[in-house]
């Protein structure tokens, strides 16, 4: 058996496929879940696009207190709250690009690309105290 070479390009187009194809599980849960209906009519509404921005920074935030406390998460034992609480902000980041049907793995891509050519993102500069506050 041999082994194929993914070349860094073909692995990029890979992952932003990968990342749109978590996008559309993650949204389709997410309206099968009843998040996207009046709980108590079922009627469709109007998911508040603040609202969800707001609960993807309370996934981050309960990450940072389980690093800081170093603890497990309380439903998955076996695994760290940093871990499942991260994993809770992808799920909703994932949610939020299917409702607003953005291209997520596309704008990956185009970001990693900036970002490789960025002066602040060289080591250099990064020494020099170039994202300090």
């Amino acid at each position: 058996m041999t082994e194929t070479t993914i070349t860094p390009t073909e692995n990029l187009s890979q992952q932003a496929m990968a990342l749109n194809a978590m996008v559309e599980e993650c949204h389709e849960r997410s309206r099968k879940g009843g998040w996207y209906n009046d709980p108590k009519t079922g009627e469709p509404i109007t998911r508040n696009v603040p609202e969800m921005l707001a609960l993807i920074h309370s996934e981050v935030s309960e990450a940072l207190e389980g690093h800081r406390k170093n603890k497990a998460d309380d439903h998955l034992p076996h695994r760290k709250s940093v871990e499942v609480e991260l994993a809770d902000a992808v799920i909703r980041i994932c949610d939020l690009a299917g409702h607003l049907r953005l291209d997520l793995g596309a704008a990956y891509i185009e970001k990693l690309a900036y970002n490789a050519i960025r002066a602040d993102h060289r080591p250099e500069v990064r020494a020099a105290g170039g994202k300090a506050y």
